[in-house]
């Protein structure tokens, strides 16, 4: 019996997707799907983010890249090998002049096309310009879309795409190591680091974790917790992660050393300050680290000004999480209101978890998996 042969094109593969790859590629197998795939290398300006990782079953292409302005374009070669392939899964990015050509061929080809992404871009600074209207017009031109979260499947309907060529994904992350460090994170380990960190054992603690740029709204972040110190003088804030607003946020520590600047964080260290929290505090972007915080069953606190990515939809406000409009007292009042029912912020840290449960690696696989199949059998 001669198996179905499915291709996902990646300009770069990212480190983090090697495990969705793995398991992908295993239970298409098992399905009777021959997965490959193709990918190239990162462009001049993605190289300082040392983000990519290999595969060796992964086919690797050479890239052709062009410097225009602040944007770069790309041409990705499908190798000739490949070119009998009954499905090619290609991501959804207008500069991948590569793309065209293929979307282009179902004018005479029995191949088909899938698209994986968000639908529009959420964080363009023009989301009603030429670049995103151009991406809108070309949303129903292919066979089948793997779209990210609920938030893109909403958009492609809206769009008058099919709902019946759609699957949506879920996206997620390998939680599993994650999982398991927050499991041994011992009562002992919290009370030395509350410690060392001149936190009480009883004190309320916020935790922000991801990139420190604009788009993470850092001033809001500050005067929120400004106003919480104020009204609960005990509140400690711990800050994780790196980037261009660390001096920002560096002034802000100096006259307040309840703000504890953490750096890039990891592994059992990471787990052991997110067991210390009740509340990520996150005014602004919300990417895939919602997942982590559910893992930790920690209570998800945002706004709904922010320019938030599409993982956005699984913070369901009032069950599992906090989103206010973009007032900072509205904002700080939440989370104290919370801090103050204990009964009723158990409730909430219950459904974090009970989240994590749902948006997994091994969902996302599944999902992705039955999508091709269905895309293949139509």
């Amino acid at each position: 019996m001669s198996l179905n042969k499915v291709i996902i094109l990646q300009h770069r593969l990212l480190h983090y997707r090697l495990g969705l790859f793995e398991l992908l590629r295993e239970r298409c197998l098992a399905r009777g799907i021959e997965l490959h795939l193709v990918h190239g290398q990162p462009t001049r300006r993605e190289l300082v983010k040392n983000d990519v990782g290999t595969l060796p079953w992964a086919d690797v292409v050479k890239n052709r890249y062009w410097e225009i302005g602040e944007r770069d374009w790309l041409w990705q070669p499908l190798p000739k090998h490949l070119h009998d392939a009954d499905l090619v899964i290609v991501m959804q990015e207008s500069r991948l002049l590569s793309n065209y050509v293929l979307l282009l061929s179902r004018l005479w080809s029995k191949r088909k096309l899938g698209y994986w992404g968000h639908g529009i871009n959420f964080q363009s600074d023009a989301p009603n310009g030429l670049r995103e209207q151009w991406k809108t017009l070309l949303l129903k031109k292919v066979d089948w879309w793997f779209a990210y979260t609920q938030m893109t499947v909403d958009i492609l309907i809206k769009a008058g795409y099919s709902a019946n060529q759609i699957t949506c994904l879920n996206n997620a992350i390998d939680t599993g190591a994650f999982k398991q460090a927050l499991a041994t994170v011992s009562d002992a380990d919290l009370a030395l680091e509350r410690n060392a960190l001149g936190i009480a054992s009883t004190a309320p603690v916020g935790i922000f974790c991801g990139s420190l740029y604009p788009d993470k709204k850092l001033e809001f972040l500050i005067a929120s917790i400004d106003i919480i110190h104020h009204k609960s003088p005990e509140f400690h804030c711990l800050v994780l992660g790196d980037g261009p607003s660390m001096p920002y946020m560096r002034e802000a520590s100096i006259s307040r050393p309840w703000l504890h600047l953490l750096g890039v964080t990891k592994g059992t260290q990471k787990a052991l300050y997110f067991r210390m929290a009740d509340f990520m505090l996150n005014p602004g972007l919300v990417g895939l680290h919602i997942v982590d915080a559910f893992c930790a069953g920690l209570v998800m606190a945002t706004t709904s000004g922010a320019r938030h990515s599409p993982e956005i939809a699984y913070l369901q406000a009032g069950i599992n999480g906090i989103m206010t409009g973009d007032n900072v007292e509205d904002y700080a009042l939440a989370i104290l209101a919370l801090m103050a029912d204990q009964n009723l912020l158990e409730t909430y840290k219950n459904a974090a978890l009970a989240s994590a449960d749902i948006y997994t690696l091994n969902n996302m696989v599944e999902q992705f998996v039955n999508g091709i199949s269905r895309c293949l059998a139509v």
